[in-house]
């Protein structure tokens, strides 16, 4: 099951939202819109990079979602013995 609140999950969305918004509205600009920008399309080309980004990392998050792993016992072998005078267990000081 994926994670709801991944962040690249959140980035993406929102990125794809307002990659929409700008790519919309850079279709239907107008001409002192465009001339103000010197001539470039600057929403609709910001807001199809937006879009390429979002879907990016929505990608990312379903490819690589994030897992918790746990490690169900401790290797004691590449610790070494216990140091000298710990070999007692809290159990047998209670008794003396």
């Amino acid at each position: 099951m994926h994670n709801l609140f991944d962040i690249r999950r959140i980035i993406g969305a929102l990125f794809v939202v307002y990659g929409i918004i700008l790519t919309i509205t850079g279709f239907v600009d107008d001409k002192a819109a465009i001339q103000k920008a010197l001539g470039v399309r600057i929403n609709l080309w910001v807001g199809i990079g937006m879009l390429i980004l979002g879907v990016g990392f929505l990608i990312w998050e379903r490819l690589r979602p994030v897992t918790l792993e746990f490690q169900e016992e401790v290797d004691t072998s590449t610790f070494g013995p216990p140091p000298s005078g710990h070999d007692e267990t809290p159990s047998s000081r209670d008794t003396e």
